[in-house]
């Protein structure tokens, strides 16, 4: 039996065209009229055209610590996916030593900074 859901994101942009808010409902989700986000990094893709397509959009008030956060865990995660759809144990472990040595390397810039 199949069925099907769907999820929205709306997006409130400045006079810039920059974006202030995020939000996202989900049908099967408990959020109602939406909960917020600051930022989302979307990928898809184009069978057709053999070809990802990527929406990454972030809120002006979203804090540089915070994407640094998102970012590694969104790497993270990436690799856990991978893992799952493909059984390659050696992309998943890469990744993470990836990311150990490149916060390692952005807690010496940040730090290198002040």
């Amino acid at each position: 039996m199949s069925r099907e859901t769907e999820i929205k994101f709306r997006v409130r942009l400045d006079s810039q065209n920059m974006p202030e808010k995020i939000s996202w409902t989900a049908t099967d989700g408990p959020q109602g009229d939406g909960e917020e986000c600051k930022s989302m990094m979307i990928g898809l893709w184009d069978g057709h055209e053999k070809n990802t397509m990527r929406i990454d959009l972030w809120t002006k008030d979203m804090q540089i610590d915070e994407m640094h956060t998102h970012f590694f865990q969104l790497l993270l995660s990436l690799g856990d996916t991978y893992h799952r759809a493909t059984q390659n144990p050696f992309v998943q472990e890469d990744i993470k030593k990836f990311c150990m040595d490149l916060a390692d390397k952005t807690r010496a810039w940040e730090e290198g900074k002040q």
